[in-house]
């Protein structure tokens, strides 16, 4: 399923801008529909691994290309590590997630790249988008994780997917992450 025209001009965008602060890529809805899963969405969100550390900065290089703040709050940025734009010529918001260590580690060096229409863009790991949106655990993005473990599945390492999901259910007081791929993977789950 192709990636909407509007989140493909964003990207077209974005990508100069965000190639010049770090690795990124593209996650959320937008991966979820590049995979082949059918997905409404109206906006993109992207990781970034912002180097320097000078949001700041990013800002008035994401300004200056044509992407309008959504939330000027330098503590909103520091407590969330999000930055929301939204892109001028689509209306179409942008949420920026500043990569800390860690996971996003390991997924910034998993994302693979895409040709979307010429352009190459890094989209997560379907593996890594697994974990991420059984992390979400909103009952939209365990149905996206079921629709790509059923679309997936065969290609992908399962017992690192249930590794890094222990990993985060002990680091972050879970205890139903590893039990919920379990389900999502089996048939009818």
């Amino acid at each position: 399923m192709p990636i909407p025209s509007a989140a493909l001009e964003l990207l077209a965008t974005l990508a100069p801008v965000a190639n010049r602060w770090g690795r990124w890529y593209v996650f959320g809805a937008q991966a979820v529909i590049f995979y082949g899963v059918p997905r409404l969405s109206a906006d993109v969100d992207v990781t970034l691994a912002l180097e320097p550390d000078a949001p700041e900065r990013f800002a008035e290089d994401m300004t200056a290309a044509g992407f309008v703040v959504r939330v000027d709050d330098p503590d909103f940025v520091r407590r969330t590590r999000v930055m929301p734009f939204v892109h001028t010529a689509t209306g179409m918001p942008v949420d920026v997630v500043l990569a800390g260590s860690g996971l996003e580690d390991e997924f910034l060096a998993r994302a693979r790249p895409a040709n979307l229409l010429g352009m190459v863009v890094p989209i997560i790991d379907p593996a890594d988008l697994i974990i991420a949106k059984v992390l979400a655990g909103r009952p939209k993005d365990i149905d996206d994780a079921r629709a790509l473990w059923t679309l997936h599945g065969d290609t992908m390492d399962a017992d690192r997917i249930v590794q890094l999901l222990a990993l985060l259910e002990q680091a972050l007081a879970h205890s139903d992450l590893v039990a919920t791929f379990e389900r999502l993977r089996r048939p009818g789950g």
